[in-house]
């Protein structure tokens, strides 16, 4: 096409004479109908990946790339005067996921429609997404995040389904998102809504009423469940997107020609975490109302379904009492039932039924007994689940359990987020690497070449200039780009331990307040939103505000020494923040990590990973060698022990390790209490002395030790540019692309 001639007829005008946002609602509308014309015709079998979460990022340059039209569209800007990053920066991110999880289903859709496979994604359309996170006060407040205006990607469709409740019925809209693949076909994003949803409601925040669901029900990702409202809400979303799920794949399989008895050769469900679990009694319910006989629909359903495990902590798996779906889904109940009923008659383990003698419900038991295949996504963590976490129900169905490893799409990560290295990359090696990431392994052939060590510093340079210029921009934040920019960007959970950091940067704030100055200054960057409900993780945001203002306002540290934590971390921050990045923090307690993600990101960018041996780490880790990953802490094996022989007291580190009880005092200190909350920070501190559930003392030393090796070896600058094309060139292992024709051959078999 002239991209050209196409922009200025649907302009009316010439590029040059029309406004930024002008030309971003025509190369959306303009990218919308290239990604039509990639539609194609649907196979026989069809992957419909079922999700809560599908956390999208912005659309426009990443569609543009695979469409091929990026390129020839940013030249064409520029000739004309208009900077393609400004317009960019247009795009409202949808909010539509939270963490790794929604990441990792976007990542999938992408390569599903990159290897020209029929599928698509099934979710709900959230009008406000999680929140917009704001600080005040040190602490962390929630904001409503709306993202749906005109134009939008979003695509109104025609079709509706009924949804009945225990007391009402709503009606369903279908709104579609075109998926493009790069230079592959275009699938959809099916996201379901009611037109009925009243934004207005909220109030004070995200303060919203629970119970109005005619009106709240796709309001909010994870509504707060601190309450009995909030949990029976979640059962309303999680029933309202599986229902309209399972009522789109019959009427599809039908229209394919599927009686229904033959339902698996036309579709595999893939359940992405326990979120959409009740599609299985959905479904079953049904093909019963269809003229299936029960054990028929359920030998069928138990053929179409397959289950994502994504994570190793008990209480993400979900369980509902049975009183909350009697008084949401009373029609699931008696099929729940039965499904229990038939795994008590097979097996006498009382661990493995699906409702317990409590009356609970168990969904990921469902998802197992009654799903072919179960996987988890990282080679430790499927090793965790089939050992010890599911070990009962390896021990029944070794034949379901499989691991595939977590991918990303790293041409956003790379041509999209870093394009100056992916360019850099293309000259040194060509393009291939685009289509197949592993061509990326040729970079280890220059590992020794002094140009392309340079070139690589250079660029990391450039990068660390353009996030501090970005961040001063938009957070009014002040970054020194000559330092060491060591970040931890992710979801605030204990368990992934920003604790830790926040203990190691007082650490080295007393260090430097004694004297001992580091030969490189260090800014310490944290990204991550805290569950409204999750007292404790807010509370440690807390303690990082208030370290990051005594840092600022300290100036015999501040020159050496940045404690920064940006606000509202989402897609588009770590589309800067990654790329510019030197130590990659992945630091979770080994054995409570699923996977992670984020640790690919960075070694795709050229960071180098400080981590426990855990989730993916152990497998970035075993390809990059020792000498490019700083590995630290006990291992999983050493944890799960420690958890089992119930040993571990965190009060005895704090009394023997002096450097260790001078930070944790600090916490709560003369300091942290002018600028903070005493309550909450002795909360933090007491957490620590006397809970430490996720270790932070035990792996504490060996963490300190292993930075400061980081930090030192950061100085030899030829040294460092080695690692970091180590971890570049290894990195394609981590190709969503893999990861999904893993799926394909093993489980989905299109």
């Amino acid at each position: 096409m002239n991209l050209e001639a196409r922009l200025n007829e649907m302009l009316g005008k010439s590029i040059a004479d029309s406004t930024d946002r002008e030309v971003y609602e025509v190369l959306l509308k303009l990218t919308q109908s290239e990604a039509v014309n990639r539609q194609r015709e649907e196979g026989k079998k069809k992957i419909y990946y079922i999700s809560a979460e599908f956390l999208i990022g912005k659309l426009l340059s990443n569609n543009m790339i695979n469409l091929g039209i990026y390129e020839e569209a940013r030249n064409l800007l520029a000739a004309n005067g208009k900077d393609i990053c400004r317009i960019e920066e247009i795009e409202v991110e949808p909010s539509l996921g939270n963490g790794g999880l929604g990441r990792l289903a976007s990542c999938f859709l992408d390569s599903i429609a990159t290897l020209n496979m029929t599928g698509a994604g099934i979710g709900l359309n959230y009008h406000l997404g999680l929140f917009k996170q704001e600080f005040a006060d040190n602490k962390q407040k929630e904001m409503v995040n709306p993202w749906i205006e005109t134009p939008s990607w979003l695509i109104k469709t025609e079709k509706t389904y009924p949804v009945k409740f225990k007391d009402f019925s709503l009606n369903s809209r279908m709104y579609e998102l075109a998926i493009t693949g790069y230079e592959g076909r275009t699938n959809k994003l099916e996201l379901f809504d009611i037109d009925s949803v009243d934004e207005s409601m909220v109030h004070d925040g995200i303060t919203f009423d629970k119970e109005d669901i005619a009106k709240n029900l796709t309001l909010f990702l994870y509504p707060d469940d601190s309450d009995e409202k909030g949990r029976m809400l979640r059962i309303y979303q999680q029933y309202f997107m599986v229902s309209n799920a399972a009522q789109l794949i019959l009427e599809e399989c039908e229209n394919k020609g599927s009686n229904l008895y033959d339902l698996n050769e036309y579709a595999v469900i893939q359940i992405n975490d326990t979120h959409p679990s009740m599609v299985i009694p959905e479904l079953i319910r049904l093909l019963t109302l269809r003229g299936l006989q029960m054990d028929q629909a359920v030998e069928v359903v138990s053929k179409t379904c397959a289950y994502t495990n994504h994570t190793i902590l008990a209480e993400a798996l979900e369980k509902w009492p049975m009183h909350y779906l009697k008084e949401v889904v009373p029609q699931l109940v008696p099929i729940i039932e039965v499904l229990d009923d038939k795994v008590r008659r097979k097996f006498d383990d009382e661990s493995v039924t699906i409702i317990d003698r409590n009356d609970i419900v168990h969904m990921a038991h469902m998802d197992i007994h009654y799903g072919f295949s179960v996987n988890g996504v990282a080679a430790l963590h499927t090793e965790i689940l089939k050992e010890t976490e599911l070990n009962n129900f390896y021990k029944i169905y070794p034949e379901k359990f499989n691991n595939k490893t977590n991918g990303i799409t790293f041409r956003r990560w790379l041509l999209q987020c870093n394009p100056i290295l992916a360019n850099q990359i293309t000259e040194w090696i060509g393009p291939g690497y685009k289509k197949n990431a592993m061509e990326l392994e040729k970079l280890g052939n220059l590992v020794n070449n002094e140009d392309v060590l340079e070139k690589l510093l250079a660029i990391k340079q450039r990068n660390k200039a353009e996030l501090v210029a970005y961040l001063k921009e938009t957070q009014n934040i002040d970054l020194n780009e000559n330092a060491i920019f060591d970040i931890q960007v992710k979801r605030l959970h204990e368990y992934k331990r920003q604790q830790m950091n926040v203990l190691y940067a007082i650490c080295k704030y007393q260090e430097i307040k004694a004297g001992k100055i580091p030969e490189t200054p260090i800014t310490i960057i944290f990204g991550a939103k805290a569950a409204p409900a999750y007292i404790i993780a807010k509370e440690i945001i807390h303690a990082i505000l208030c370290l990051q203002e005594i840092i600022h306002n300290d100036p015999q540290v501040s020159p050496y020494l940045q404690v920064v934590m940006v606000e509202n971390y989402n897609v588009t921050l770590a589309e800067k923040l990654i790329p510019a990045c030197d130590i990659s923090e992945q630091i979770s307690l080994a054995s409570k990590e699923a996977s992670g993600t984020g640790n690919m990101k960075f070694m795709l960018n050229g960071a180098v990973t400080l981590g426990t041996d855990d989730g993916a780490n152990v497998e970035i880790h075993q390809l990059v060698g020792d000498e490019n990953i700083y590995v630290f802490g006990a291992s999983s094996e050493e944890v799960i022990v420690h958890y089992q022989k119930a040993d571990y007291v965190s009060r005895d580190f704090y009394e023997r390790d002096a450097i260790l009880r001078k930070a944790v005092d600090f916490l709560t200190g003369e300091e942290m209490k002018k600028v903070g909350d005493e309550v909450c920070l002795n909360h933090v501190k007491e957490e620590l002395l006397n809970k430490d559930w996720f270790m932070t003392f035990l792996d504490f030393e060996d963490y300190r030790m292993k930075k400061e090796q980081a930090l030192n070896d950061y100085a030899d600058r030829k040294g460092w540019a080695k690692k970091m094309l180590c971890n570049i060139s290894k990195a394609g292992y981590f190709s969503s692309d893999r990861t999904i024709e893993e799926y394909n051959r093993d489980i989905w078999k299109l």
